[in-house]
């Protein structure tokens, strides 16, 4: 089986998936904001992430969530459980973590299974 890597460079890929299941990263874009608009900007870079590699938020199978205070997740987690599908939440881990950029309040891993073409 091939591994195919979207959009690779030096570092990192954006996605990079292997028997159809997708593994990525993100952080917010825009790092200036608090942790709501952090928190929104990756749950919809993550929305339109697993659109454009055919699978949704439905078939999401683990996150791991780095997160700089713990306190912030008071304002994650009600958000984190109205984004998900109802009956849909996958593995999850959250970690108290200091973060590369010191802007970013968070950063989430997600593994996907992929919507299988028939």
């Amino acid at each position: 089986m091939d591994i195919q890597r979207i959009n690779p460079s030096a570092r990192w890929s954006d996605v990079t998936i292997f028997n159809e299941t997708a593994y990525f990263v993100e952080v917010a874009a825009n790092s200036s904001g608090a942790i709501e608009d952090q928190v929104a900007q990756v749950l919809s870079q993550a929305e339109q992430t697993l659109l454009e590699i055919g699978s949704d938020k439905s078939r999401i199978l683990s996150v791991t969530i780095y997160i700089t205070d713990l306190n912030h997740l008071a304002v994650l987690n009600p958000v984190w459980e109205n984004w998900l599908p109802k009956g849909c939440a996958p593995s999850r881990v959250c970690i108290k973590a200091e973060l590369v950029d010191p802007a970013l309040l968070v950063e989430i891993t997600f593994v996907a299974a992929l919507i299988k073409s028939t």
